[in-house]
């Protein structure tokens, strides 16, 4: 099931993003698309990670893969909007998708699978069931 909102991350792209040719160094597009997650589930409603540790034992939302199609580059001055939404919720893990445009012209298109995080009683990490209140807050139907 999809999720219905999409929420807009805009980002300026500064002298110290690019590399010696000038253009946008690949890894800050990763940089940015994860501030733009983070601040997807801000936009819904979605307490800190602080809190939601406190009461649904979520303490983020750890990347479990990645896909990305670059298509245009972008340069020192440009300022990029990032889209975001979830395209897939499961049981475990959520399908998180960004369009990157400059303008009119798009720059890229990334697909991250996610999920929420919890920690096990030894410490370590382990996904937990999708929370239906985050879910609903970020727009999946019931």
């Amino acid at each position: 099931m999809s999720s219905s909102k999409t929420v807009i991350h805009t980002v300026h792209v500064e002298f110290g993003d690019c590399d010696p040719a000038g253009i946008v160094w690949f890894p800050n597009f990763f940089r940015w698309i994860d501030a733009a997650s983070r601040h997807f589930f801000v936009a819904c409603g979605v307490p800190h990670w602080t809190e939601t540790a406190k009461t649904l034992g979520v303490i983020g939302t750890p990347l479990v893969n990645t896909q990305t199609r670059f298509v245009a580059s972008a340069s020192y001055g440009d300022t990029l909007d990032i889209a975001t939404r979830v395209s897939v919720w499961r049981t475990k893990s959520f399908v998180q998708a960004y369009t990157v445009t400059r303008g009119d012209t798009l720059v890229l298109e990334c697909e991250e699978v996610r999920i929420f995080g919890g920690k096990r009683e030894d410490g370590s990490l382990c996904a937990l069931p999708v929370p239906e209140v985050i879910a609903r807050l970020c727009g999946r139907d019931a």
